[in-house]
């Protein structure tokens, strides 16, 4: 294989101030390799030790790692334990009144709720269930608003060994019809409306039009919380109110006990065929992996606000708002709202407003944030912040010190963290503490994550080539199987062609610096073949971010007779959109950019303007549209889960 070449010179590093150190989970370089030594050393002692440490076991594990059936790894299988348990019940002697979630409404309502009160809604929403006949390993799909009430529902089914799957509230009526029917739901939670930047979007009659599509037949309860008190279709032999199914409900409810292995939840991620998938995850190993990564990455302190802006439809709002912080008994920001309503400093009204000390997002975030006004921080006290995080894509190193300097003031670490729905939790990320930051770079593996590049057919690449990114050894937060689909499930992630099927493959192409750092150079599909250089997306985009004139920029292939394929850029620009006597003069001087940042082999062939870029509304670029964009196809698929449909047209037609 002709290695993937790496075109992004970053010499710029970051280490840990002092103080910082001090008070660190993981004080020191020296630190972080003791714990990555007793990992290698015995790695199955390892992962057994942290399991002990962090989960309240009800029959505690002998066997911690079962390879008997590769890739099908199960771990602590012979545990049992209940999530919601370890998630509340293990803070109601210690700290019941300490604020587990303030709830910030669109229109600025606040909302506390303490560990007892948060502990008492989830029991009364699984005895609820519990009377709707819903049982453990029956399946509850939930489809609702970015509120408490999404972490109420979610907990409550895993409080009664349900196995929940959530869909996103801005997927469409087809997407959601899809997922419930490939999980075969028992049950749909969701609400009537949801209401984001002021704006109110039908959720129950997105439920409607998806069982009435058919093959919905396993549903047999909805259950409707009541968000905005706007006129639904009721079904009066299906449908039931939140509020009065859990009106006399009991505020205590014996948690349902299950072994290690059973599905916590499955969580639909899209494929490269089209079809949904069922990516499933297990109940200890899952919780494990959410645990050490808040102890060590985020460097969870008791007296920590911590805020990750992430859905609950995405793997983010899983594992970092749902689990992860409750599990270690954090005070967390949950927000409904979107980053630009009512005014564009939002995000950092709400830091300064809550004290907030963990910040935590992803780079299309900032990336809008600085288009919004870059000097809008400047105007709110942002002084309790300690510690800031990237997550979801490899942020541009611009982005990232922008963040630094502007969010931080240069005060703060950034983890800059790498990981998958697939993975759970964090695999590769700084630990604040020890590891000094490179804008651009996700850095080292977490202890215990055996993380490497290889070619197409699995042999180590040496550092400063590109290749495949691999995790060869298992570990407990990673994904068991695909929902139904085993064989799917070996043929995405074990391919038998890389490492004989032993090695997990993420999908991702990457190179490791002369540090051994991991820098992200996108996704393998994204890697472009330039008269025979093999170049990462993310690096000329980073590139073209680094110009001052653009705030954002999405970079794909198209295919070309003579150099194989050339480099179509899409660009937002930080200022007004472009007049057409302008275009020329922007084009040639971004082409030159380019040819100076990185080499001539790198100069955007075409480059188009937008006032935005197609993005999911959880901040997700579709690189596949823009793809059918440069090559002139016409668009199939489903774009109704795109927070700006309209932008396909301008960029088609800017051409």
């Amino acid at each position: 294989m002709s290695t993937i070449e790496s075109v992004l010179k970053e010499s710029r590093i970051f280490p840990p101030s002092k103080g910082f150190v001090q008070q660190a989970n993981v004080p020191g370089l020296n630190d972080y390799h003791a714990l990555c030594h007793q990992a290698e050393t015995d790695y199955q002692a390892f992962w057994a030790q942290q399991a002990k440490a962090h989960i309240l076991w009800h029959k505690p594990f002998s066997q911690i790692l079962d390879a008997s059936n590769p890739p099908f790894f199960k771990w602590f299988s012979d545990g049992e334990l209940n999530i919601s348990y370890n998630c509340l019940e293990r803070h109601l002697s210690t700290q019941p009144d300490k604020t587990a979630i303030i709830f910030e409404s669109d229109d600025g309502e606040i909302t506390h709720t303490t560990y007892r009160e948060l502990h008492q809604q989830v029991c009364k929403l699984a005895n609820a269930l519990k009377a709707q006949n819903i049982q453990k390993g029956d399946c509850v799909v939930i489809y609702m608003p970015m509120r408490t009430e999404a972490v109420v529902a979610m907990q409550a089914c895993a409080r009664i060994g349900a196995i929940h799957s959530v869909v996103f509230g801005g997927f469409s009526s087809k997407s959601l019809h899809e997922r419930i029917t490939d999980a075969g739901a028992k049950a749909i939670i969701t609400a009537d409306e949801q209401v984001r930047g002021g704006k109110h979007h039908a959720l129950k009659a997105t439920v409607d039009e998806a069982i009435n599509m058919g093959g919905t037949e396993s549903v047999k309860t909805v259950i409707v919380y009541q968000r905005s008190g706007s006129d639904i279709c009721f079904e009066p032999t299906r449908d039931v109110w939140w509020h009065e199914i859990t009106q006399d409900a009991n505020t205590e409810c014996e948690p349902e006990w299950v072994n290690a292995e059973h599905p916590l939840f499955t969580l639909y991620t899209s494929g490269s065929t089209g079809k949904p998938k069922g990516v499933q995850h297990s109940s200890a190993g899952y919780l494990l992996g959410t645990m050490v990564s808040m102890q060590w990455v985020f460097d969870y302190k008791p007296s920590d606000i911590f805020w990750c802006t992430a859905d609950v439809g995405w793997i983010t709002g899983h594992s970092y708002v749902a689990y992860g912080p409750l599990a270690m008994g954090a005070t967390q920001v949950i927000f409904e709202g979107v980053p630009t309503y009512p005014h564009a400093g939002r995000f950092w009204d709400v830091i300064d407003k809550h004290k907030v000390t963990t910040f935590y997002t992803a780079p299309t975030a900032i990336r809008s944030l600085i288009k919004l006004g870059a000097d809008l921080p400047d105007n709110y006290n942002l002084s309790s912040l300690r510690l800031l995080g990237s997550v979801g894509e490899p942020i541009n190193p611009e982005a990232w010190m922008w963040f630094y300097e502007k969010v931080g003031r240069t005060r703060c670490p950034i983890v800059d963290t790498w990981w998958q729905t697939e993975t759970g939790s964090h695999m590769i990320a700084p630990l604040p503490g020890a590891v000094a930051l490179k804008p651009g770079s996700c850095t080292l593996p977490l202890p215990g994550i055996f993380a490497a590049i290889v070619d197409e057919a699995g042999h180590d690449v040496d550092n400063g080539q590109g290749g495949f990114l691999v995790i060869k050894k298992p570990f407990p937060s990673q994904i068991r199987t695909l929902w139904q689909d085993p064989e799917r499930f070996k043929k995405a992630y074990f391919p038998q062609d890389i490492g004989n099927g032993k090695y997990y493959l993420a999908g991702d192409s990457a190179l490791r610096d002369e540090d051994g750092y991991f820098w992200i150079m996108g996704r393998i599909d994204d890697v472009l073949n330039v008269s025979g250089h093999r170049l990462g997306t993310m690096e000329i985009e980073s590139a073209l971010v680094a110009n001052p004139l653009v705030a954002e920029a999405a970079v794909v292939g198209k295919p070309h007779d003579i150099k194989g394929e050339v480099v179509v850029a899409f660009v937002v620009l930080k200022g007004d959109f472009p007049s057409e006597g302008d275009k020329a003069r922007i084009v040639t001087e971004l082409r030159n950019w380019v040819a100076q940042e990185i080499g001539p082999i790198a100069k955007p062939e075409e480059i188009r303007f937008g006032e935005n870029l197609p993005k999911t509304r959880s901040g997700k670029i579709m690189r596949r549209l823009l793809r059918a964009l440069a090559k002139g196809e016409e668009i199939t698929q489903d774009v109704s889960t795109l927070e700006n449909p309209a932008i396909l047209d301008q960029l088609r037609q800017s051409h």
